[in-house]
C-alpha cells in the first residue's frame, strides 16, 4: 500500500475520532490515475458530495454514491459515520458486562464513577476510556454529543439524579436510559422538573431501561439495556444517513494495512448478497486479506482480478453474479454485487 493511502485513511480516522463524519470523494480517471479526499463534515465540500446523489447518473445505494462511467470517468463518494460512543456512568457490576458486551459490537465505550477501586483500567479492560470523579463534574468531563448512547447505573438515585442534570446541561444524545425502579425514577424525574428541567427532555429518558425479556443477572440486564441502544442506533442511523461504509476495515487500513496492494469495495448491490454496499477488503499480492465482501465465491474470482491489477495498475468495475450458481452451491445469497478494484 503506498504511504499516501494509508495516510487517507488515518486522516479520516482521525476525524471520525472526533464524533463527525466523514466522505472519501475519490475520481477514477481513464487512464487508470485516481484521486482521493477526505472531507470532515464541517468542509464545505462535504455538503457538496450530497449533492452528488442528486447528479444525473447517480446511483445510490447505502453509504456510498457513484456516478456510473462517463467518458471514462468514474466518481465514488463513500459516506462514513463516527465509531458510536456509548458513555456508561456507574462502574458497578452491569456497567461491567455492559462494557464487555459493547466492545463486541463495535462501541468506543467511556466509564464514569466516583469510586477509584471501581473507576479504574484494570477493572475495566474493554472500555477505551475510564473517569473517576465526582458525578457532579460530569458535564465538566465529558462533551456529550448529539450521538452518544448514555447509560445511567450508578448505585443510588442520588447519583442517578446528579448524572441526569450533567446529561441535560447539553444537547440532548441519541440515547438515554436510567436503571431504577419506576418508584425510584418517579422521584429523580420529579425533583428534576420542579428543578426546571424540560419535561420534554425528561420524557426522552428511557426508563425502566432495556428490552423487555425478563432480565434478573447483571449480564441478562446488560444484554436488554445493549439491545434497545442497538434498536434505537439501527432506526436513528437509518432515517438519517444510513449505515455508514465499512468502518472497520477502513481503522485497519489506517493502522495496519501496508501489505495491501488492491482495494475492493462493493459499489451497488441488487438481491440476496452477503454484504452490503460500502463493504471493502484489501489484498497483497500474495492473497493476505484485509476485511471481506463475503467470502467464498464472492471473493475467488474477483482476488484473482485484483492480482492481475495489481501487475497492471489502475481501477475497473465487475460484478459479481451469484444467481446462476446459488442453488446448486446451496448458498442462501442469489444476488449480484458491482465491486470496484482498485491498485493502492
Amino acid at each position: 500500500m503506498s504511504a499516501a493511502t494509508k495516510e487517507l485513511y488515518a486522516k479520516l480516522m482521525g476525524i471520525l475520532a472526533d464524533g463527525r463524519k466523514a466522505a472519501v470523494l475519490s475520481v477514477y480517471a481513464p487512464d487508470g490515475a485516481v484521486t482521493k479526499r477526505v472531507l470532515p463534515q464541517d468542509d464545505p465540500a462535504y455538503a457538496e458530495t450530497l449533492a452528488l446523489a442528486d447528479a444525473e447518473g447517480a446511483v445510490t445505494d447505502g453509504p456510498v454514491t457513484h456516478l456510473r462511467e462517463k467518458d471514462g470517468v468514474l466518481t465514488a463518494v463513500e459516506h462514513y459515520l463516527p465509531r458510536p460512543r456509548l458513555i456508561i456512568l456507574g462502574g458497578g457490576h452491569i456497567a461491567l458486562a455492559l462494557t464487555q458486551m459493547a466492545k463486541a459490537c463495535d462501541f468506543y465505550t467511556l466509564v464514569f464513577d466516583d469510586r477509584p477501586m471501581f473507576a479504574n483500567a484494570a477493572r475495566f479492560p474493554a472500555a477505551d476510556f475510564v473517569i473517576c470523579d465526582d458525578f457532579s463534574r460530569l458535564f465538566e468531563r465529558v462533551d456529550i454529543r448529539e450521538g452518544d448512547y448514555v447509560v445511567i447505573v450508578t448505585r443510588g438515585h442520588k447519583h442517578d439524579k446528579e448524572c441526569l442534570k450533567g446529561v441535560l446541561k447539553g444537547r440532548p444524545p441519541a440515547y438515554t436510559g436510567m436503571i431504577g425502579s419506576r418508584r425510584r425514577v418517579a422521584i429523580v424525574m420529579r425533583q428534576l422538573a420542579e428543578e426546571g428541567h424540560p419535561e420534554s427532555r425528561l420524557a426522552g429518558v428511557r426508563s425502566p431501561i432495556g428490552l423487555r425479556i425478563g432480565a434478573v443477572t447483571p449480564a441478562e440486564i446488560s444484554v436488554s439495556i445493549l439491545a434497545e441502544i442497538i434498536q434505537a442506533k439501527r432506526a436513528e442511523r437509518a432515517e438519517a444517513d444510513g449505515n455508514g461504509s465499512d468502518l472497520e476495515t477502513a481503522a485497519r487500513l489506517a493502522k495496519d494495512g501496508e501489505s495491501a496492494d488492491a482495494l475492493i469495495t462493493i459499489l451497488e448491490t441488487h438481491g440476496s448478497v452477503p454484504r452490503e454496499t460500502g463493504a471493502k477488503m484489501s489484498m497483497s499480492y500474495e492473497g493476505a486479506i484485509i476485511g471481506t465482501i463475503g467470502g467464498g465465491c464472492a471473493e475467488s474470482g474477483i482476488m484473482q482480478d485484483a492480482r492481475a491489477l495489481i501487475r497492471e495498475g489502475g481501477w475497473r468495475t465487475a460484478t459479481i453474479d451469484m444467481t446462476d450458481t446459488a442453488e446448486e452451491d446451496g448458498m442462501v445469497c442469489g444476488g449480484q454485487m458491482t465491486v470496484l478494484i482498485e491498485k493502492t
